[in-house]
């Protein structure tokens, strides 16, 4: 029995979406053993089964979370990573609720000057993350996605850096054997 799925992705990812000459849908299709159409007028992605013997369920909902992943602005490379580990996961903090104004500085203070926050925060928790659009996006394990993301509310809330710099290396010092 098929399993169809859809997904919607920004209209400016498509093109990484699609890959060039079609060799990321193509890679996506072959690793997740579906079958994957791309309306680039809207932006909607069926992913659909094949249905195959050795076909497995979950992944067509894994390939789901890579496209996702791919259309919150993560290269296809970390994005096939959901469809490598099962253990990872895909989350996404929406900041849909802010202000253009409030959007703009909050996205700063999560990226960082010339991008040092977010690299402290994915050096420190082993977590990729991508700003985009109204969304922040997190692409690890669940105990690493945990401390990333109450890192990012924190900046959220105001936090000072230092403040959550420092929540951080005690996080990674109390959580360092499982990471």
């Amino acid at each position: 029995m098929a399993i169809i799925q859809y997904v919607r992705v920004p209209l400016d990812r498509i093109g990484v979406l699609i890959g060039h000459n079609g060799i990321v849908k193509e890679e996506l299709e072959r690793a997740s053993a579906s079958r994957i159409k791309v309306n680039s007028e809207d932006g909607e992605v069926c992913i659909e089964s094949t249905g195959g013997d050795e076909d497995d369920p979950t992944k067509t909902l894994r390939v789901v979370d890579a496209i996702s992943a791919i259309g919150r602005g993560f290269s296809p490379e970390k994005a096939f990573a959901l469809l490598e580990d099962e253990s990872l996961i895909f989350d996404v903090i929406s900041l849909a609720h802010l202000t253009p104004k409030a959007l703009k500085r909050i996205k700063g203070r999560i990226i960082g000057q010339k991008g040092k926050t977010r690299r402290v925060i994915e050096t420190l928790t082993g977590v990729k993350i991508s700003v985009y659009g109204k969304t922040v996006s997190l692409i690890g394990y669940p105990e690493q996605i945990k401390v990333a993301r109450e890192a990012i509310e924190m900046l959220i809330k105001g936090t000072p850096h230092n403040t959550v710099y420092a929540f951080l290396e005690r996080k990674r010092r109390a959580l360092e054997p499982e990471w």
